[in-house]
């Protein structure tokens, strides 16, 4: 498995945790997940691995969050994953994945434990 980093260049966060992975000499590939969300599945698996539920993952405090009324306790996983699928700003940012598990770049220091 190659390494995978959900980048987003516009966030700093993002942008460290990719200074990391080219100063470690990891090769990588980048999705920029605000042009190419990542698939049902896939997003689902990112969970399921990072051991969170849906809702963990968001970023409550973006402008889709609210406007789609995303904290009605009331919605499944599978709505929150879709919500996120359709509005992708809502994923919290960067994700990598590599051979050795998924850690969220926040603090970009987290994404050691996997490379």
């Amino acid at each position: 498995m190659s390494t995978i980093i959900y980048h987003n260049p516009r966030c700093t966060k993002s942008r460290l945790t990719l200074g990391i992975l080219e100063e470690k000499g990891v090769n990588f590939e980048i999705i920029k997940y605000l042009d190419t969300p990542p698939s049902f599945d896939e997003l689902k698996a990112l969970l399921t691995d990072l051991n969170l539920q849906p809702r963990a993952l968001m970023r409550t405090f973006e402008v889709p969050y609210k406007d789609n009324h995303l904290d009605d306790e009331s919605l499944s996983e599978d709505a929150l994953i879709q919500a996120m699928i359709e509005n992708p700003i809502l994923i919290e940012r960067p994700i990598v994945r590599t051979a050795n598990g998924v850690a969220i770049g926040r603090p970009p220091e987290n994404i050691l434990t996997i490379i």
